[in-house]
């Protein structure tokens, strides 16, 4: 019974906010969102994507790989109204950051994304997390020459050049900081632009 009551629910909430509203929020054309949503409606006709199905299209993707800890991540960096749901407002304005936003709004964008539990700050563990996350989706076929190690390596490096006190974990402010300073970091960044 409390189901069906949900289901009815959020076909009544989704109705897409006004396109103008989205038009102003993002950096899409009209016509760009037009063909956004006629996308989306036809993979998520209830106008939301919950986990399940957002892996399950995400795994079309990357069908070399296993994605479905790193679509989990990106799930819950997509879900800003932590309700396990992603709305076609969250998904075009996620997108938008990630495709069109400046680079500042691009690195805030990957520090929620890293920052797993959410609490501004991104430990080892969680960068590791999400390394071996996207090691396991590009499959060994795109990588073969890393080595199980490889993600830790990573890590290790990356977070060496972050974390400027020494403090074990990363602030927005390091992570802004150590990423437009150093070319290296944002080319490895760029990774993500074909993980989207």
């Amino acid at each position: 019974q409390g189901k069906l009551e949900d289901g009815e629910l959020s076909t009544v909430c989704y109705r897409p906010e006004g396109l103008d509203q989205l038009l102003q929020q993002t950096k899409f054309t009209r016509r760009e969102l037009q063909i956004l949503y006629r996308g989306f409606k036809n993979e998520c006709p209830s106008g939301v994507v919950d986990e399940e199905t957002f892996k399950l299209i995400y795994s079309q993707f990357f069908p070399q790989g296993d994605s479905s800890t790193y679509a989990h991540f990106l799930f819950e960096a997509f879900d800003t109204h932590k309700n396990g749901m992603v709305s076609f407002e969250d998904f075009v304005t996620g997108l938008s950051i990630i495709l069109r936003g400046s680079v500042t709004e691009k690195l805030n964008w990957a520090f929620n994304l890293y920052d797993l539990n959410k609490d501004g700050f991104i430990t080892k563990e969680e960068m590791t997390d999400i390394m071996s996350s996207i090691y396991d989706m590009m499959g060994t076929c795109t990588y073969p020459c890393m080595q199980n190690d490889a993600p830790k390596e990573h890590v290790d490096n990356f977070f060496q050049k972050m974390d400027k006190n020494k403090d074990g974990v990363v602030t927005i402010e390091e992570f802004l900081e150590s990423c437009q300073k150093d070319e290296n970091i944002m080319q490895s960044m760029h990774l993500f632009d074909n993980v989207i």
